[in-house]
């Protein structure tokens, strides 16, 4: 992604566009750059707003502007109510101008192709049970820009309906959310398609991002931490794309439900603790790929249901209570090449018997031996532990963790593993773990 203005000063991007993803090539991210897509305007004008210039508010300059404006926002406090922008201008704050809510409605809502947003501190939007108040709502248009600003104690920081071609980035968007029910999204998009949504910093909402009906959308280099549920959440969103975001401390950490072709990479997912905190919880999910990720330090590091042919490969999932949780409707999903390094559990499940294929991965827990030396244990791996089939049936016996009664549980493993699920099993297991920063 790159940035610059026009001639008139007009804040322009560069966009990655839309790439699939080809498994038989491994990683490869390819993009192609599409041209800016805001358009010069020869006649376009400037207008200044401010103390000592002739427009002393918003609206007022904003009225008067033409197709292809400039607004410059001197520094100061704009509290005018609900902004609506109706026509492409562009809105550049100089010294991170502050335009108020004053906790009573929408702050700015933008119904116009082509608007630009830049530079601006928003804060104090209403609250409402049945409007979903933002301190920047974009709605029915296409080829905006909302990037560099501060959206401070709204009830949805950014909210896109309806849109397409729309690119958010490096905002900071923060609030202070006590309740799931009193509180709203960071970014919260709905029924779009193609927003790029980069570089952002989100804190302190219900959901730092959320996705209802949106397609063909990147998601990257954001930082989504101490929201009250999820880092970010997938609902009904086909063929998306996010990589390189951290997500960490959030409720529940991050969830994908009911969409298809999704892929996830080089993410880190940290610190979600909880009585129903995981890593990744990934429901009704199908075609889509997890590659490059890291998962460390949360209740579960990736918990499947319902999921089908996805791969799942050179992953870091260390430190976690369970690195892998996977239910019994999951099938035809490939996990290999991860490494599975100091989890308290490796693999659990409700299941009997396994759909899905175990290849390749590195289990620090593998006592197996490798007599030809060529990195691959001579006898396979049972990730699925006696203990962890207890803990799955009676949550109360991680009590017993640590303790005499599973060191015996332990051995008689050893002694009759027959006990445990035979076809959970890594036919291939590694000796010694990737390197997968190398890749």
């Amino acid at each position: 992604m790159k940035t610059g203005r026009n001639r008139n000063g007009r804040l322009t991007v560069k966009r990655f566009a839309w790439c699939s993803f080809d498994a038989r090539r491994g990683i490869a991210l390819l993009f192609f750059f599409l041209p800016a897509f805001n358009v010069n305007f020869s006649a376009a004008k400037s207008i200044d707003v401010g103390s000592g210039f002739p427009f002393h508010t918003l609206k007022q300059a904003i009225a008067a502007a033409d197709t292809g404006d400039v607004i410059n926002v001197q520094p100061g406090v704009y509290a005018e109510g609900n902004i609506i922008i109706t026509k492409p201008i562009s809105l550049c704050g100089i010294g991170y101008p502050v335009i108020d809510g004053k906790k009573a409605d929408e702050v700015i809502t933008i119904k116009s192709n082509g608007v630009t947003l830049d530079g601006f501190v928003i804060q104090n939007s209403g609250k409402s049970d049945l409007k979903e108040l933002s301190g920047i709502h974009i709605a029915n248009a296409k080829q905006c820009i909302v990037a560099n600003n501060k959206l401070i104690n709204n009830f949805f920081g950014i909210t896109c309906d309806n849109s397409r071609d729309c690119s958010i980035f490096n905002n900071e968007i923060r609030s202070n959310a006590t309740t799931e029910t009193s509180s709203g999204n960071g970014i919260h998009c709905w029924k779009s398609s193609s927003i790029f949504i980069d570089g952002n910093h989100i804190s302190g909402h219900r959901d730092g991002i959320y996705f209802e009906f949106v397609t063909y959308t990147q998601v990257s280099h954001n930082i989504s931490e101490h929201n009250l549920r999820y880092g970010i959440h997938f609902m009904f969103s086909d063929h998306d794309m996010y990589f390189t975001n951290t997500f960490r401390n959030n409720g529940s950490g991050v969830a994908v439900m009911y969409s298809k072709f999704v892929n996830m990479y080089f993410n880190r997912f940290e610190n979600n603790w909880g009585g129903a905190a995981y890593g990744l919880l990934l429901k009704e999910l199908t075609d889509s790929r997890i590659i490059c990720n890291h998962f460390e330090r949360n209740t579960t590091g990736i918990f499947l249901e319902g999921t089908s042919r996805s791969f799942f490969a050179k992953n870091e999932i260390v430190r976690n209570g369970w690195a892998l949780k996977i239910l019994g409707d999951c099938y035809s999903d490939t996990i290999t090449e991860n490494n599975f390094s100091a989890n308290t559990f490796d693999v659990t499940t409700n299941a009997g018997e396994n759909q899905n294929k175990f290849a390749a991965n590195y289990w620090d827990k593998y006592r197996g031996y490798d007599l030809n030396r060529d990195g691959t244990g001579d006898v396979p791996f049972r990730p699925v532990s006696l203990y962890s089939k207890l803990v799955e049936e009676v949550p109360n016996s991680v009590l017993l963790l640590h303790s005499f009664m599973v060191n015996v549980l332990d051995q008689t493993e050893k002694v009759i593993p027959s006990i445990t699920p035979e076809q959970f099993r890594d036919d291939t297991p590694k000796m010694k773990p990737y390197n997968h920063a190398a890749t």
